[in-house]
């Protein structure tokens, strides 16, 4: 991943960047679409919810077999992603108080989840045999813009 996929106003947004963080791209996705064009202070507070685990997140996709939560319909608690975003969040919302821009009146324009390296490891098995365990990594990128 090399900078960012969108070019925003510098005047009026602020951006931020964690590189290869050891969690789920699969559930990082989910996250990223549930706090997408919501109020920076709005997805603070929710992302600290999932990560209390008193709001779940919606799965879209790759929802087979997994209980259902009430009133958004097949749902988890992804602990591990929503504290890395809340940290990348964090990280750009820092940025904008260090440009001046207020970030009560912000929105998120743009948060995604990329694929990033993939760790190589292995799992020792019977008979001298091993297993690949691979960690997964991902890169994301907020960026946040003040509403008009």
């Amino acid at each position: 991943m090399k900078g960012y996929t969108v070019t925003a106003d510098p005047d009026t947004s602020a951006k931020a960047i964690g590189k290869e963080m050891p969690v789920s791209p699969k559930l990082a996705r989910e996250v990223c679409k549930m706090i997408r064009g919501m109020k920076v202070s709005n997805a603070v507070s929710v992302l600290e919810k999932i990560v209390a685990l008193k709001t779940p997140v919606p799965l879209k996709r790759y929802n087979k077999r997994v209980s259902h939560k009430r009133g958004i319909g097949p749902g988890r608690y992804p602990k591990k992603v929503a504290t890395a975003v809340l940290g990348v969040m964090k990280s750009a919302m820092s940025n904008a108080e260090y440009k001046g821009l207020s970030v009560d009146d912000m929105k998120v324009a743009t948060i995604s989840a990329a694929r990033g390296k993939v760790i190589p490891g292995h799992m020792a098995r019977a008979h001298g045999r091993a297993t690949q365990w691979n960690q997964e990594t991902v890169n994301l990128e907020v960026i946040i813009q003040e509403v008009k």
